[in-house]
């Protein structure tokens, strides 16, 4: 099936953000909802990707084959439930990463990573951008939550152990 220039690039989105959930491909291609999302993953990009056991979106072979982007993670090490050695991800996901707790570090809420994104770089995200990155890396397997009065997070491995990629 040839792809035309659209779907190859929403097919590098996923191949790039897998993990992913509709949101983040709601968001990353500007539609209405989630419903649109899986309408066009449905109609348009079948077989190309599928769900795992938590239903998240994740690439084919033949479609990391196709583009010309690194995938967002190792499939194998997140699939053993292992941290990838290297994650490629927007901006935004590298730096929480780098000022995100540490793993033997209290764990920090959403506002601390937030404001510690502020003082170390000179962006300005939301809270509801920092929320997003901070569960897109916990999906990739390099930050986990701790509940306490809020859920609140930390890395889920040493900081040098991941290489984090900037995707462009």
């Amino acid at each position: 099936m040839a792809l035309t220039d659209e779907e190859r690039s929403r097919l590098a989105d996923i191949v790039r953000l897998q993990p992913t959930k509709n949101g983040e491909l709601q968001d990353a291609w500007e539609l209405e909802s989630g419903s649109e999302v899986h309408q066009y993953l449905e109609n348009h990009l079948k077989e190309y990707y599928y769900r795992d056991d938590d239903s998240l979106i994740r690439s084919t072979a033949e479609a990391n084959d196709l583009v010309d982007v690194e995938p967002g993670i190792e499939a194998d090490a997140v699939a053993k439930g292992g941290a990838p050695e290297t994650i490629r991800v927007p901006e935004l996901e590298a730096r929480v990463f780098e000022v995100v707790a540490g793993p033997e570090e209290r764990s920090q809420s959403v506002v601390a990573v937030l404001n510690a994104v502020r003082e170390a770089y000179d962006l300005d995200p939301d809270v509801d951008e920092v929320r997003r990155a901070l569960r897109s890396l916990e999906r990739k397997n390099v930050v986990e939550v701790v509940y306490r009065t809020v859920p609140t997070f930390r890395l889920a491995v040493e900081r040098d152990a991941v290489t984090v990629e900037i995707a462009e």
